[in-house]
């Protein structure tokens, strides 16, 4: 694997990490060896000394994602800087960064370190940053690594003064770069009126230590589903983005920059953006659109099988190429107390939960043989902290056998696990490292 934008010998030195008791799942056979050693022995999970649960990707999925989203993202013009809290995997980000992502997105200063620590080249920091410590050390990155571009938000005169007064106490040498938020009554970060992102750009723009560099959004706190209404409140609000750009524009705040940086874009409304974004701007305006979905790497069983746009057929009828889940569950049947009721080696500290449960989607019974549940004959009820309770109407899975399940919402998957299998023709072909 080869990327742009990262250290690929730090990403590579990965597979010389030594495997043992620190990785739910891992084989105890493999204890000892590197995970490059493991590999070498082309394990497969349910042969391979596995234990359960156990959270596996399929590779065809990750690699159809990744090319759907680079092709999607170029022929619509914008630029996309994933959200990495998504996967917090330097693996995935350098496979995002060779399928050509214009940088990586963080949103906290650990999250900021673990990506540093991976060379990462170019991060748009999609929060506020008021942090003194934080950006104390941000400057001394700034400061050692020419080659590291950075941007974070600003959407208050107290934080812009915070950010400003950091910097010149630490004696930062380079400015840092900002990016006026504009927010939503009732959302989270950003200015709530133009009015005030017009001010809290004027403040960027009078300290030295500070450089205006564009605007940001995030529509996602603007509407929760895919409803008319909805969708229209969307578009408002990004008119409303285009409209403060044009309007510093005007004012003058962006004079002399060879590129203005508008962001907005979660995994559920991209394509309405992507429209924004795209639309013509003031002449001479050099606006570089940049989208921040992170979600569309894995997909899933769940909240964006309904929210992407990419899954909504009244809207694209079909004209798309959809993501593929990438993310699959497995847990052992353990118990079955009572007709109509089993309880699997799977819980909260193993799947996510936020959103919508683990979907039941196919079985491995003791002849080894994987085969799909028929729909609706088997469904989660609950989870406990180690326990499923899968409810039965149809299904009739005995103590012993393996359940596959789909997730939904991968945010809350990954961070949940360390060292997840990747899995290509029932065979592990990598180990995916994360950092929460």
């Amino acid at each position: 694997m080869s990327a742009r934008g990262i250290n690929i010998e730090a990403v590579r030195a990965l597979h010389d990490e030594r495997i043992d008791w620190r990785f739910k799942g891992m084989p105890s056979d493999a204890f000892g060896t590197t995970v490059g050693e493991f590999l070498a022995t082309r394990p497969t999970v349910f042969d391979g000394g596995f234990v359960g649960p156990l959270l596996t990707l399929d590779r065809s999925a990750l690699e159809h994602n990744l090319r759907t989203m680079a092709d999607w993202c170029a022929e619509h013009g914008v630029q996309l800087a994933p959200h990495g809290k998504t996967t917090m995997a330097p693996q995935l980000f350098g496979q995002q960064l060779a399928h050509g992502s214009w940088g990586i997105t963080a949103a906290s200063i650990s999250q900021l370190r673990v990506y540093r620590a991976f060379g990462v080249e170019r991060i748009l920091f999609a929060n506020e940053l008021v942090d003194a410590r934080g950006l104390a050390w941000l400057a001394d990155e700034l400061d050692r690594d020419p080659q590291f571009q950075f941007c974070c938000y600003a959407d208050s005169l107290r934080g812009v003064h915070l950010m400003a007064e950091a910097l010149a106490s630490h004696g930062a040498p380079r400015p840092v770069d900002v990016l006026v938020e504009l927010g939503n009554p009732g959302g989270r970060t950003g200015a709530r009126t133009k009015a005030e992102a017009s001010e809290i750009a004027d403040a960027v723009l009078a300290n030295p230590m500070l450089r205006l560099v564009g605007v940001a959004g995030y529509e996602g706190e603007v509407a929760h589903d895919i409803s008319d209404g909805s969708l229209s409140a969307v578009d408002g609000y990004l008119e409303r983005v285009r409209e403060l750009v044009a309007e510093l524009a005007e004012a003058g705040h962006f004079a002399g920059l060879d590129e203005v940086i508008v962001t907005a874009g979660g995994s559920s409304y991209f394509d309405q953006v992507a429209e924004a974004l795209i639309k013509p701007w003031p002449p001479g305006l050099p606006v570089v659109p940049v989208i921040r979905s992170g979600g569309y790497l894995l997909h899933d069983d769940g909240f964006y099988r309904l929210r992407s746009p990419f899954g909504r057929e009244h809207r694209l009828a079909g004209q798309e190429r959809p993501f593929r889940p990438a993310m699959r569950a497995w847990a052992q049947v353990m118990s079955r107390p009572e007709p109509g009721l089993a309880l699997l080696t799977m819980g909260r500290r193993d799947a996510s939960f936020d959103q919508d449960l683990p979907e039941p989607q196919v079985i491995r019974g003791a002849d080894g043989v994987v085969r799909d549940l028929p729909e609706g004959s088997a469904r989660v009820r609950a989870l406990a902290d180690q326990h499923t309770f899968l409810e039965l109407s149809g299904a009739d899975p005995q103590v012993g056998d393996w359940i596959g399940f789909g997730l939904s919402h991968p945010c809350t998957v990954f961070d949940k696990w360390s060292l997840i299998p990747v899995v290509e023709d029932g065979v592990v072909i990598d180990l995916i490292r994360t950092f929460f």
